[in-house]
């Protein structure tokens, strides 16, 4: 049995790591570090809650820690963590910075512990629809490939992701998402053309996001916002022989919501679908969208920590994720494309992985 602690118990540590850790056959959830141990006990009672991170290394027989806490603290907590020798899952984005990102990737090889960045969306079930479209060429070359992450929160909250400082705002939450999965079915881009900006009265951070990736004749569009009431496409890809258009978000972060309250188990409801259009006739055809299952994320851990599996998100696979993120925002303050800041060996462990 692997034992793991969980640092924070927010939005990200309550809803999706609490309950994919417990879910996890080999997995023990030990501990949790919270500043808020009732909202802990109300849901998990036989939980212990510990209250620093000097009491949770001092766990007896604690394998793996768990980071989800705010943007700003990841790296700092995740090099304490290597460092007393413990493995480490740490929440995206694996850090606010490329030199930050750089030092842990370094800090994991030397203390050869396992460290991996939950980019759970890698199981999304759209993506995983979209990831075989491609590798079955249904569309052909594509020339367009369009990601969005669209929601309608028209009023400022008081929370740190809203907050002005390191690692807060919505390119932050969301981009690290986008980024990923468009970097997993295209490989590194040329050059980063961004647009950043605050749309909401009393916004302290970006609250919109619009990103370009040149790939040659390619081009890849990430978007987001926070002021989209009206029902847009999840992705769209066109290519030379038609389009494929998929509506709705993957239900399994909604479903991870709904359960923690007994009155919303089983209660969410499908939106998702998705059409494909051929080019030459126009005929639509409704196509369909598998079932996610982020528990594979933790499966994955779980048996590298065993040693019969690789890490399913290693550093190598993220450094350009940061560096993208890092990037768009240098791009939408400078007005500029720009290449991404890479090392050769960097390029070369991302196509490696």
């Amino acid at each position: 049995m692997i034992r793991v602690a969980l640092i924070g118990y927010g939005y990200a540590g309550r809803t999706f790591h609490a309950p994919l850790i417990r879910a996890t056959p080999g997995l023990e959830l030990a501990a949790i570090s919270s500043s808020r141990p009732e909202r802990v006990h109300a849901d998990l009672p036989d939980v212990p809650v510990v209250a620093s991170l000097e009491e949770t290394f001092a766990l007896p027989s604690l394998d793996l820690v768990v980071i989800a806490t705010p943007n700003d603290t990841h790296a700092r907590m995740a090099a304490a963590a290597l460092r007393a020798g413990k493995h480490v899952v740490l929440e995206k984005p694996f850090a606010p910075a490329l030199e930050q990102a750089r030092e842990l990737a370094s800090l994991a090889q030397r203390t050869d512990r396992v460290l991996a960045v939950f980019q759970n969306r890698r199981w999304d079930g759209d993506f995983l629809a979209v990831t075989d479209l491609l590798a079955r060429d249904v569309l052909g070359e594509v020339s367009h490939f369009e990601s969005h992450f669209d929601r309608y929160r028209p009023l400022v909250r008081d929370r740190w992701r809203e907050r002005a400082g390191v690692g807060s705002g919505l390119w932050y939450d969301l981009g690290p998402h986008l980024v990923d999965q468009a970097l997993r079915l295209f490989g590194l881009p040329d050059r980063v053309t961004a647009s950043l900006a605050a749309q909401r009265a009393g916004a302290q951070s970006d609250d919109w996001a619009h990103v370009i990736l040149d790939y040659g004749r390619m081009r890849v569009i990430l978007h987001a916002s926070v002021l989209v009431a009206a029902p847009l496409p999840r992705f769209a890809v066109h290519g030379q022989a038609g389009s494929w258009i998929k509506y709705g978000v993957d239900v399994q972060e909604r479903d991870l919501v709904a359960a923690l309250t007994p009155e919303g188990a089983g209660q969410t409801r499908d939106s998702e679908h998705a059409v494909l259009v051929d080019g030459a006739s126009g005929t639509e055809t409704r196509t369909p969208i598998p079932r996610g299952d982020y528990r594979h994320f933790y499966l994955q851990v779980r048996d590298a920590l065993l040693g019969v599996g690789r890490n399913p998100v290693p550093p190598e696979q993220v450094l350009p994720v940061v560096a993208v993120v890092e990037t768009a925002i240098r791009s939408s303050a400078e007005g500029r494309a720009l290449a991404l800041p890479l090392t050769e060996a960097e390029v070369l462990g991302f196509k490696r992985r």
